[in-house]
């Protein structure tokens, strides 16, 4: 991660805005804040921006809505403030195209080591070969962060993409969740942790199906997933 990263802080609760900026610039972070969603969309689509750190609870639209339309557009980096316990705005927030959350009340020495986990990923991502990695109607692109499946366009999330790759690079293979949460995620899998469950979801959506109908990746249960080679 280069220095002076822009992140971009949409919340309403100024004081702890005004906190994290503080320590993010510490950090070597350049940061832009805004106050209510409509302002953090147009913001966020600027282009200006590395990564976005977006409250749930906000009034006017939410930070749900405001992630909604960013995903309509962009495959920016999110990052969700979500209210501890609250699984619902969680699980939304990652069906939507999330990369990560933290529960709110955070620290700021939390919130910065998961905005660079997440840059790192990113970075290393953009770093990578240019090399296609090829699993049946599945190529992916780890430097330029393309996947298409039968030659079609598959439109992913860094995150999403993230977890693909993964799995690409251990075709046939059973990756655990553990391994897929450092390589992918750029963390260590909480307790109780679903997020990646979410993610996979996602990307079975959006991924072809095989031969016989079934999804290209599969859960083994209690072990992890496997991207099927054919």
């Amino acid at each position: 991660m280069s220095k002076g990263e822009k992140v971009l802080l949409i919340d309403d609760d100024v004081e702890l805005v005004e906190m994290l900026r503080d320590y993010l610039n510490q950090e070597g972070f350049k940061v832009a804040m805004v106050h209510d969603g409509e302002t953090g969309v147009r913001e966020a689509l600027s282009g200006h921006h590395a990564i976005a750190v977006l409250d749930v609870m906000m009034p006017g639209i939410n930070g749900i809505e405001v992630l909604r339309r960013i995903r309509n557009e962009s495959i920016m980096p999110v990052l969700m403030l979500t209210a501890r316990g609250d699984d619902t705005d969680r699980i939304v927030g990652l069906e939507l195209g999330a990369d990560d959350y933290v529960p709110k009340p955070c620290t700021a020495r939390e919130l910065t080591a998961r905005i660079r986990a997440i840059l790192k990923r990113i970075g290393k991502l953009e770093d990578a070969t240019q090399k296609s990695i090829r699993v049946g109607a599945l190529t992916i692109w780890p430097g330029k962060r393309k996947a298409e499946w039968n030659e079609q366009i598959i439109d992913l999330t860094s995150t999403e993409f993230g977890l693909l790759e993964v799995l690409a690079r251990h075709a046939g293979q059973i990756v655990n969740k553990e391994d897929l949460s450092e390589q992918a995620l750029g963390r260590s899998l909480m307790r109780f942790d679903r997020s990646i469950d979410m993610h996979m979801s996602k990307i079975r959506q959006k991924l072809g199906t095989l031969s016989d109908g079934r999804s290209c990746i599969q859960t083994i249960i209690r072990k992890g997933y496997l991207l099927i080679e054919e």
